[in-house]
């Protein structure tokens, strides 16, 4: 489990493999400290670690997981947000983030707003009725209050911090991302279906 805070950002050196594939990440963590078979999130996705080293680790993506998220399309140099798993007695700063993603979402518009950055994003219409305003999103990892909600769209608001120690400061107009729906929305939706 994760709370969708952001602890280091990361960068893809390289990868290898075709179906499942191996990702050597570098990572400001202390590579040492992370014992082989931790779960860290990358970009939203949770994945195991296999192999380490001085200032990297590797961990290894499943064909089906490069096909659902956009980890199918990464490239060495890409930077990407890691999160480290959750220990007993850590602080909750965003929400409780599985690191399951559950589709792609596009940015669609992007637009200062004071000092922070408003983003919208277009997500698949299955997700849709799963984004409501005020409550929780993971976007690529990162834990954001959904500010307002129009169809199959909905607004973020991005402060100058998250800007700057996460991959949105680099995002534009087309960027993809992992989304994750908040896990609360997913089980009241299953209660109020009908048998």
């Amino acid at each position: 489990m994760f709370t969708g805070i952001v602890t280091d950002l990361g960068e893809v050196l390289e990868i290898s493999g075709t179906g499942d594939r191996l990702f050597r990440i570098r990572t400001g963590f202390d590579a040492k400290a992370v014992p082989i078979g931790a779960s860290i999130a990358h970009n939203g996705v949770c994945l195991t670690v296999i192999d380490r080293g001085g200032d990297w680790f590797a961990v290894q993506a499943s064909a089906e997981t490069l096909e659902l998220t956009t980890m199918g399309h990464w490239a060495p140099g890409r930077r990407i947000n890691l999160e480290r798993a959750l220990k007993v007695g850590d602080e909750l700063g965003g929400h409780i983030v599985s690191g399951h993603v559950d589709g792609i979402a596009k940015v669609t518009a992007m637009r200062p707003e004071n000092d922070s950055m408003r983003f919208t994003f277009e997500v698949p219409s299955h997700l849709a009725r799963f984004v409501a305003p005020k409550g929780s999103v993971a976007l690529d990892g990162v834990s954001l209050t959904v500010n307002e909600v129009v169809g199959n769209r909905f607004g973020v608001n991005i402060i100058p911090h998250t800007q700057a120690v996460t991959t949105f400061g680099g995002y534009q107009v087309g960027t993809e991302v992992n989304m994750e729906i908040d896990m609360l929305a997913r089980y009241v939706a299953r209660l109020l279906e009908k048998d």
